[in-house]
């Protein structure tokens, strides 16, 4: 039997050296691709692959136990998405920045123009009540994601996320992150605007 032919000597410890430098280059490499297709450092802009297309048709069960005029508050039901603009709040009790955006989304319930619909993420039911009875409920309805299939269906990539719904049960736009007093006076009005037209 023949040995199988060797590298030269000089040969030997490059090679070596190149195996061990290659996961520092192909870091390196994945690094610097992060840097220029994340690099404007806006979280909101990572597009969506839903823009355009229908609302997930992912009916949800209520909040348990949430109640407003003394009626319970209904569930997710994808059919009311037709015929009305809908704004879509993908939130948490556990979620700092959902605090933060809490008032401005009861800003925005005043808009008799607007459904605000709540998809509550991964929460446990009394807290999520106890959340809403602080900052007051802005929405119509409010469906349970206790397992999160339905952020999974919508794109979601964390909480907190708004989407708006035209009359046509289309996405039309979506923020990620909180709403702001900035992002809500200038894009997220807009794009409400855009879609009542």
């Amino acid at each position: 039997m023949s040995e199988p032919p060797s590298l030269p000597l000089e040969q030997a410890p490059r090679r070596s050296k190149f195996l061990m430098a290659l996961p520092l280059i192909v870091f390196a490499g994945l690094a610097v691709l992060f840097w220029f297709r994340l690099g404007d450092g806006d979280p909101s802009t990572i597009p969506s692959a839903l823009i355009g297309h229908p609302a997930p048709q992912t009916p949800l069960p209520p909040l348990e136990g949430l109640v407003s005029n003394g009626k319970p508050v209904p569930g997710l039901d994808p059919a009311a998405f037709k015929g009305k603009v809908s704004i879509v709040n993908v939130w948490a009790s556990w979620c700092v920045p959902c605090h933060d955006e809490a008032p401005l989304l009861t800003e925005l319930g005043k808009d008799t123009r607007l459904q605000l619909i709540g998809i509550n993420y991964k929460d446990a039911p009394e807290n999520a009540r106890r959340f809403l009875g602080r900052y007051g409920n802005p929405f119509g309805m409010v469906g349970a994601d206790a397992n999160g299939r339905a952020a999974i269906e919508w794109g979601v990539y964390g909480v907190p996320e708004t989407f708006i719904v035209g009359r046509e049960g289309k996405i039309v736009y979506k923020l990620v992150g909180p709403i702001t007093p900035d992002n809500l006076n200038g894009v997220v009005k807009t794009e409400i605007e855009k879609a009542l037209k």
